[in-house]
């Protein structure tokens, strides 16, 4: 089972957005998601601000803003093999 970190915030859109495309793809890849609210927690805002969500894969973060279904499930492969620090966190 692969370990993903959602970081958001309320009323994120993109964070939806994000966690919509994680919803789907986990009906073929085993996956265990926690949801992290950055509000109230001064270390995370200053980490991330407003530059969210992060997706975080086995502590690697595999994306940033949007992803879609078929690039997840690619990182997710690649994580189940070993190759979570290869892939580039994609970007909006």
């Amino acid at each position: 089972m692969i370990a993903l970190t959602l970081y958001t915030q309320t009323g994120c859109h993109l964070c939806d957005q994000m966690k919509a495309v994680v919803e789907r793809v986990a009906s073929r890849v085993p996956l265990a998601l926690k949801e992290v609210d950055i509000d109230g927690d001064p270390s995370l805002e200053a980490r991330y601000g407003h530059d969210i969500p992060v997706l975080v894969a086995d502590g690697t973060e595999i994306a940033r803003h949007r992803i879609d279904d078929d690039r997840l499930w690619e990182l997710l492969r690649n994580v189940g093999r070993g190759g979570a620090r290869g892939p580039k966190p994609t970007r909006a």
